[in-house]
């Protein structure tokens, strides 16, 4: 099985490449350097020659706020790059993953999303995700869509670096009580992921790790296991005022993943303790080298 991976100089994409490399899967990484999937001539080209059974595409703009005002590359890269991975999947027959998102949905409420529930976005961001939904649903046969949110992964940034960052020079901080959600550790996903892709069970798929926090709780336990002494003081949505809006209800039901025979992604407490561990080992190799 051969594999094209964008987004490969993000979270998922590098983790995606490292596990299709542990399964012995001929795969292509490709990062914006080396695929600008804004350019319909280069993905049909990249696509025709190496000829993938399978493109996972991890690529996207995510600047949620930035969004709001940089609409066209937004939507230059969210959706019509999808647009042109997809047509090239679609002539080369190969299966395709889109990555989305919980931005999709309104975020009301207080029930777990599910793959059936309707979206309706509250940012562009999560508009032109739902927009490349679309397309994917609309052009191949042989697809997965996988919705993710408040993901954490060894390259690049994230949540969790942040916290560790600000530890270094504050003893107290503010942090958003009231927006619940599933954090996704990229490792974890890669291996769903490489999973889903070896078999026909095509279709939409909420892959989080398991159980639902806020994100001052998830900041507490972040501190609680790397033993660091931070006062964490929950403040509501409003307190903390952003250019896009942000959903206060991001759970999403995973029951499709196990009604179709896949393992759900263990708890996010267990996958926040492996990815310190890996942030550690990382760090002194850093210093190693």
């Amino acid at each position: 099985m051969k594999i094209l991976v964008t987004g490969y100089g993000g979270q998922l994409g590098y983790d995606v490449v490292k596990e299709c490399e542990l399964h012995g899967i001929d795969v292509k990484g490709c990062g914006r350097k080396e695929l600008d999937i804004t350019k319909k001539e280069s993905v049909f080209s990249l696509v025709d020659s190496y000829k993938p059974d399978a493109i996972i595409h991890c690529a996207a703009y995510t600047a949620v706020d930035k969004a709001e005002d940089d609409k066209e590359n937004c939507w230059n890269v969210n959706v019509e790059g999808t647009k042109y991975l997809a047509e090239a999947a679609k002539k080369q027959n190969a299966k395709f993953v889109y990555i989305s998102t919980d931005y999709v949905f309104n975020g009301k409420g207080e029930n777990p999303f599910t793959e059936e529930d309707y979206p309706e976005p509250i940012g562009y961001y999560g508009l032109t995700k739902y927009e490349g939904e679309k397309i994917v649903q609309s052009l191949i046969e042989k697809y997965f869509i996988l919705r993710i949110s408040w993901v954490f992964g060894i390259n690049g940034n994230n949540f969790i670096k942040t916290m560790l960052r600000l530890s270094e020079s504050r003893n107290e901080l503010n942090v958003v009580g009231d927006q619940i959600g599933s954090p996704t550790y990229t490792v974890d996903l890669a291996k769903l992921i490489v999973e889903l892709i070896k078999t026909d069970k095509y279709g939409i798929y909420h892959a989080t790790n398991e159980g639902n926090t806020s994100w001052a709780e998830f900041a507490g336990e972040i501190f609680k296991q790397a033993d660091r002494k931070m006062l964490v003081n929950s403040i509501s949505t409003e307190e903390y005022p952003t250019r896009a809006s942000r959903p206060k209800n991001s759970r999403l039901s995973k029951q499709k993943l196990v009604e179709n025979g896949f393992t759900p992604l263990p708890s996010w407490q267990d996958a926040l303790a492996r990815f310190l561990v890996q942030l550690k080992s990382s760090s002194i190799r850093d210093e190693v080298q």
